[in-house]
């Protein structure tokens, strides 16, 4: 019953800032780096939001959530999507965004107790300096890339319903469930044709929440690092390689584009519905490859031709000029 309230609720306010949107005319103007072409009211992720902290506060009550995850994903949480959202509203300097990145990093790793050990397979690193480091970028890092990837109808939204299935079987968990509730709400307005858009307070919550997740679960067992690294492998492989191949380009990194490769596929002509769909289907056989051979270098290894395979496939749709 919880979850099915969670949902009506995230159902309710989506649709009601939607309406609020519009009569203030809170619209994302299409521009250079967008890949719709229609102003639409945004906001939407305040739904996400709301519901998401209010599940897990429920939880937190009825002790059905382990202290250090509740602490670390509700201060971090409210803290970024907060500031996000004001960047929604203001358009924030990139000092003020980068700044509150850094700081709900820290505040993360210290509720998580740091970060223990990163499996390699061959050998394990157990500095804490290096680990420390490691996570923090990769908490900055995973903020930036689910924003990065935030862009057509559905994609977001469905990647994290996704998440939220994959933690859900492979560890437990009713946070899963209180996620699926909360984001499947908001997809409801947000399928194709989109009425609303995530924007910037969800779509940072979500990354935030998605590396809290991996760094959790890896300090309870180091394998399973590798459990979320193949489960968001298809963000975070398309966020890196996108960024990697600008780099090669001599490319100033911090100006507007459209390659990634969800943005290159709708210039070569598929709708925003085919395009998650197409994602719906790799995420799947991502889960079963490693549901069904586990973690292992081999798993990885095909992991990572699963998705070389598939870049080379959007490349050939529409080259990365």
């Amino acid at each position: 019953m919880l979850y099915i309230l969670l949902f009506l609720l995230s159902f309710t306010l989506t649709y009601l800032i939607k309406n609020y949107a519009i009569k203030k005319a809170l619209y994302d103007i299409p521009n250079e780096r967008s890949s719709h072409t229609v102003a639409t009211p945004h906001g939407g992720g305040i739904a996400i939001a709301f519901t998401w902290f209010i599940g897990i506060i429920y939880l937190y009550y009825t002790n059905d959530i382990d202290n250090s995850l509740f602490f670390t994903l509700i201060s971090g949480g409210i803290i970024i999507s907060t500031v996000s959202y004001l960047d929604d509203l203001y358009d924030l300097s990139p000092k003020i965004r980068l700044f509150t990145q850094a700081f709900v990093a820290i505040l993360g790793l210290y509720f998580l107790g740091g970060f223990k050990e990163l499996n390699l397979f061959f050998f394990t690193i157990e500095n804490q300096f290096i680990l420390t480091l490691f996570a923090f970028l990769m908490i900055v890092w995973f903020i930036n890339l689910y924003n990065f990837l935030d862009g057509i109808d559905g994609y977001a939204g469905s990647e994290a319903i996704f998440l939220g299935l994959g933690g859900l079987i492979f560890f437990g968990g009713s946070h899963f469930l209180v996620l699926i509730a909360a984001v499947l709400g908001f997809l409801f307005w947000n399928w194709h044709k989109a009425k609303i858009f995530m924007g910037d307070v969800g779509s940072t919550l979500l990354g935030y929440n998605i590396a809290i997740f991996t760094i959790y679960y890896s300090n309870e067992a180091s394998n399973n690092f590798w459990i979320w690294i193949a489960l968001f492998s298809a963000f975070w492989f398309d966020a890196t390689y996108t960024l990697y191949k600008r780099y090669r380009n001599g490319e100033k990194l911090s100006q507007a584009h459209k390659k990634h490769a969800y943005q290159r596929l709708t210039q070569s002509g598929w709708s925003h519905e085919k395009v998650s769909l197409a994602l719906i289907r790799l995420n799947t056989v991502l889960f079963l490859l490693v549901y069904l051979l586990g973690v292992h270098v081999t798993t990885i290894l095909l992991l990572f031709l699963i998705l070389y395979t598939s870049m080379r496939f959007i490349n050939r749709q529409k080259d990365f000029a």
